[in-house]
């Protein structure tokens, strides 16, 4: 197993994004800004040779990797182990909602998010481990090679915590804004970030 070089990109915005609602296992349609948002990832990414593009098979993921992968002519490849958190009974609440209907587990979420279990849903440690199952499988099947992987925030965040040795406690440590893009190198034993969540190219995507 030699290097992997991986680009993590979190989907474009969704109506749910902009509203600050947990969409978890839900599937919503990326916004216009959303589309724009993807088109200008895939033009920052459209000059590296990449051998595949994943996607979690939620819609929003799923369409913004289909983005990203045309440049390269390239299909997208669904992976469920890279789907966003599953968080329950949260989900379609805004965070203000779900403050003030579980007020303790939403201190818990900010506080201590490494120890939530939500009614319904995953925990970070669950969703650690089956992303780290999808990511020892792409390293086994692209050594030596570039590829893209298209998910969500929570998993975004995994990612980069595991690359760096960090605990799931340390979860709000990091950002991973709507089609931001993260690069790591992984190699036997070892991970680089070389960059996390960059946003530099969407100066010129209208807010």
């Amino acid at each position: 197993m030699g290097r992997l070089r991986l680009f993590v990109v979190r989907h474009g915005e969704t109506e749910w994004v902009r509203e600050r609602r947990f969409a978890g296992s839900r599937d919503i349609p990326l916004t216009e800004a959303g589309r724009e948002q993807c088109a200008a990832a895939a033009r920052a990414l459209a000059g590296t040779p990449v051998a595949a593009v994943y996607a979690s098979p939620l819609e929003r993921a799923r369409a913004s990797a289909e983005v990203i992968a045309k440049p390269h002519g390239l299909p997208v490849s669904i992976v469920p182990a890279f789907s966003e958190m599953s968080f329950g009974a949260w989900e379609g609440l805004t965070r203000e909602e779900v403050q003030a209907r579980h007020p303790e587990a939403w201190a818990q979420w900010r506080a201590a998010p490494h120890l939530l279990a939500p009614v319904g849903g995953e925990t970070l440690a669950q969703v650690a481990e089956r992303v780290g199952a999808g990511l020892a499988v792409l390293q086994e099947a692209y050594s030596e090679q570039t590829i893209v992987l298209v998910s969500h925030g929570v998993v975004a965040r995994v990612i980069v915590l595991g690359a760096l040795g960090l605990g799931l406690d340390r979860l709000w440590t990091l950002d991973a804004a709507p089609a931001g893009i993260t690069e790591i190198e992984y190699e036997p034993g070892w991970a680089t970030v070389h960059r996390m969540n960059t946003v530099a190219h969407l100066d010129a995507v209208a807010p």
